[in-house]
């Protein structure tokens, strides 16, 4: 009698590999309670044992022990022979305000505003409908202005988030060829400051909604570049500085679905001269997955949270092409930067 197929269950590796994916997120939530804790700076001076940190960060010593070895397990901790911790230069990036810290990063993904949203994907997949809106009635940009100390955070995180990619940028493409720069949604002005720095005969705007350009004014004093860079509140929907020789929207694009960041490109081409260029710096998917994307998942993983937090989108080439080609510009070419970002150079039309 002929025995009927078993069906074979599930690979041994593949189960095991599903299930780091998924304690990743348990692994997650432990760096963001470090960072919290600010255990990193606690032992930016050197290694303490859990007790001496129990002590300084008012917490159960027993539990933050657990916790500690975890994190010594995960590579953010090393654990010597006297069960004392040190910080790993993966650890290091949790300290706060040096270069490079990714603290304020970790700690605005599990903050409500934004890391709910991500509880509502499985809502915004079936549905559509724009998670963050859904949960808080309001876009991000209307909540983080009513909201001053989430906003606070928020602009802490991306710049930590855009501190290495700025350099690498500014490494990369020839800003010095420019006189006037208009950077529309600058933030902090971080991008700009360094390149006017290099090149005294350039004089720039920042363009972001007035309480950012309120911030950013200060932080430019600060710098001593208040002669040659403005900051200036506006709303990018209704009208920019006319005249540049260039306008730079960086990391802008991406935090909107095609209606409004075809405003947004349509609003700046109304601004620019003949002569003048747009540089859109972004990250730029692949038109079609590789295999090598699956050791690199961060950008389509960006895309989920876009699609999530702020209501955008990441874009591929052909996207971006076709974006400019209908508020009237030409994408000229792209400037591959050694960072998540690209530079898209566009005319125009």
């Amino acid at each position: 009698m002929t025995q009927p197929a078993r069906t074979s269950g599930p690979d041994l590796d593949a189960s095991g590999a599903m299930m780091r994916l998924i304690t990743g997120a348990w692994a997650a939530r432990m760096v963001h309670t470090a960072a919290e804790l600010c255990i990193a700076d606690h032992l930016a001076e050197g290694p303490r044992d859990a007790g001496s940190l129990a002590a300084a960060t008012a917490s159960h010593a027993p539990s933050l022990a657990r916790l500690l070895r975890a994190l010594a397990a995960i590579g953010v901790l090393r654990e010597d022979e006297d069960r004392r911790y040190a910080l790993t230069p993966l650890g290091a990036t949790l300290r706060s305000g040096v270069p490079g810290s990714m603290r304020p990063w970790v700690l605005l993904c599990f903050a409500d505003d934004q890391g709910k949203a991500w509880e509502a994907l499985t809502h915004a997949v079936k549905t559509g409908e724009h998670a963050y809106r859904h949960i808080f009635g309001v876009d991000k940009w209307t909540r983080l202005a009513q909201h001053p100390e989430a906003a606070r955070l928020f602009d802490a995180a991306m710049q930590s988030l855009t501190e290495g990619a700025n350099g690498a940028i500014i490494a990369n493409y020839p800003f010095g060829q420019y006189r006037w720069i208009v950077d529309v949604g600058g933030g902090n002005g971080a991008l700009l400051m360094p390149v006017l720095a290099r090149h005294p005969g350039m004089r720039a705007t920042l363009f972001d909604l007035p309480h950012v350009a309120d911030a950013a004014r200060a932080r430019i004093a600060e710098a001593g570049l208040s002669d040659r860079y403005e900051s200036v509140g506006g709303d990018a929907f209704a009208a920019v500085p006319a005249g540049a020789d260039a306008y730079v929207l960086k990391g802008v694009i991406h935090d909107w679905e095609d209606a409004e960041a075809l405003a947004i490109l349509r609003t700046v081409r109304a601004a620019m001269g003949d002569g003048a260029r747009l540089l859109v710096i972004e990250r730029i998917l692949p038109e079609r997955i590789d295999p090598s994307d699956i050791l690199t998942p961060g950008r389509f993983i960006h895309d989920i949270n876009m699609m999530l937090n702020p209501g955008g989108r990441e874009r591929t080439e052909a996207e971006f092409r076709d974006l400019l080609a209908r508020a009237g510009l030409r994408l000229a070419r792209i400037v591959p930067i050694p960072c998540p970002l690209s530079v898209i150079e566009a005319d125009p039309a």
